[in-house]
C-alpha cells in the first residue's frame, strides 16, 4: 500500500500504522478508558441523514466560509495537535504548508515540535494557536505575546485538559515524549528503520514553544500525561479565559465547550468562537459527542458566536451534516495526523484533496450552491 492507494480515513490510518512504531501510532489512534466516546464521535453522524434537492442548477459550488474573521477556501481546517514531528520528521512544517496550499487554517499546539516563529517564517497562510494555561503565568503570557508578534490570526484556549485523561494505550505501549526504549517498544522501533533513521538524523525532538522556559519541554523522557498533570493549571477558571480574551485581543475560541450553559458563558466573556470538542475522546470517556450536542448549542448561541465542530470527522458528508445543523466550520485531527504519518506534507495534501472533493461532489448532489445554503432542511433524523 502507498499514498496513491489512500482514498479515505481508514486507508490513511492503515498506511500510518505500517509506517509508525506502535507506541506512536496508538498515541494518535487511542482514547481514554474504554474509548466509548472515541467511537461515539464518529458513530453519532449516523443518527441522521442528508436530504438532497434535485434540479438545483448548482454548477460549481462555493466551498468557502468565514471563521475567525478569515475567509477560508474549505469549511474544514487542521485541529491543533501536539508533537507532530513524531509522526513525520517535517512535523508542523508539513502540516502548515499543506494547509496554506488549500487556503485553510493550520493550528499550532502549545506542545508543537516547531516554534511559533519557525512556522510564521515558512507559512503565510492563516494560523491559529492553541493555548494551555500553565501554572507559570509568565509562560502563558510569553506564548500569547509571541503569537501576536508572529502574525497568528486567531487563538483558542483548550479548556478540557486541566488534568490528563486516562489513556491506557499510552501506558500499555510506553509512550513518552521524546520516545524512549523499553523491552516492548524496542521491537516496534527496530521494525520501522526508516522512521528511526529520520527521527535520529533530523532536528532533535523538543517541545519547541516551551523548551526555552522549562527543561521538562525537552530534556526528560516522560509521558505526555505526566507533563499535563505537572505543568497545566488544574485550577483554571472563567477568570483565566477572560484574561486571555483581553490579552490576546483578536479572534478567540474556547476549545472543549460541550454544554449549552458554557456556550452562553463563552458569548458573555467576549469569545468570538467555540470549538465543540471532547478532545477526540481522549479526556472524559462516556461524555457526549460534539455532533450530539451541536443542535442544542446552535439553537442557544447560533448567530451570536461562531461554532466549530471538532471531533469524529472522517468524511465530507460529516462536514455537511455539521454545517446543516448550525456549525460555521469543522476541524479534524486524527485524519490529517494519519495522513502525515502516511506521507508527510504530500499525505496531508492528499487527505485535504479527498475531503475537498467529497464536500464539492456531495454539495452538488445535495443541490447546494454554497455553504450558506446548508440548513436543517437538509437533515432528517431516523
Amino acid at each position: 500500500m502507498n499514498l496513491n492507494d489512500c482514498y479515505n480515513f481508514e486507508d490513511f490510518r492503515k498506511l500510518a500504522k505500517k509506517n509508525l512504531p506502535a507506541p506512536i501510532f496508538h498515541y494518535i489512534d487511542g482514547g481514554a478508558d474504554d474509548e466509548t466516546t472515541l467511537r461515539r464521535n464518529t458513530e453519532s453522524f449516523l443518527k441522521c441523514d442528508l436530504v438532497p434537492n434535485i434540479l438545483a442548477s448548482v454548477g460549481e459550488p462555493d466551498l468557502s466560509t468565514t471563521v475567525f474573521g478569515q475567509k477560508i477556501d474549505l469549511p474544514i481546517f487542521l485541529s491543533p495537535t501536539a508533537m507532530q514531528r513524531l509522526y513525520h520528521h517535517d512535523g508542523d512544517k508539513a502540516s502548515a504548508r499543506a494547509a496554506e496550499k488549500f487556503g485553510t487554517f493550520y493550528s499550532m499546539s502549545t506542545m508543537a515540535t516547531s516554534s511559533i516563529e519557525e512556522i510564521a517564517n515558512i507559512s503565510g497562510g492563516p494560523k491559529l494557536f492553541q493555548l494551555y494555561i500553565h501554572k507559570d503565568q509568565g509562560l502563558t503570557d510569553n506564548l500569547i505575546d509571541r503569537c501576536k508578534s508572529s502574525g497568528f490570526k486567531a487563538m483558542c484556549l483548550t479548556v478540557d485538559t486541566v488534568v490528563a485523561g486516562n489513556r491506557e494505550r499510552d501506558h500499555r505501549w510506553g509512550f513518552t515524549t521524546p520516545p524512549k526504549l523499553t523491552v516492548k517498544s524496542l521491537m516496534s522501533f527496530a521494525m520501522h528503520p526508516m522512521w528511526a533513521f529520520n527521527y535520529l538524523t533530523n532536528k532533535k525532538f523538543e517541545l519547541a514553544n516551551v523548551s526555552h522556559w522549562t527543561k521538562k519541554g525537552s530534556s526528560i523522557a516522560r509521558g505526555v500525561m505526566d507533563y499535563i498533570n505537572e505543568q497545566y493549571d488544574p485550577a483554571m477558571s472563567w477568570k483565566d479565559a477572560e484574561y486571555v480574551v483581553k490579552k490576546w485581543g483578536g479572534p478567540f475560541a474556547l476549545k472543549g465547550v460541550m454544554s449549552v450553559e458554557d456556550a452562553k458563558r463563552a458569548v458573555e466573556i467576549g469569545a468570538s468562537a467555540i470549538m465543540l470538542s471532547n478532545h477526540g475522546g481522549r479526556q472524559l470517556d462516556g461524555s457526549r459527542s460534539p455532533f450530539d450536542q451541536l443542535p442544542a448549542i446552535a439553537d442557544a448561541v447560533g448567530g451570536k458566536i461562531e461554532i466549530i465542530l471538532d471531533g469524529g470527522i472522517r468524511r465530507g458528508t460529516h462536514v455537511l451534516k455539521a454545517l446543516s445543523l448550525g456549525a460555521t466550520a469543522c476541524s479534524f485531527g486524527k485524519g490529517f495526523l494519519f495522513a502525515l504519518g502516511a506521507g508527510g506534507q504530500k499525505g496531508v495534501e492528499q487527505i485535504l484533496t479527498r475531503m475537498r472533493d467529497e464536500i464539492r461532489r456531495d454539495m452538488i448532489l445535495l443541490g447546494c450552491k454554497s455553504i450558506k445554503e446548508l440548513n436543517k432542511t437538509k437533515i432528517a433524523y431516523r
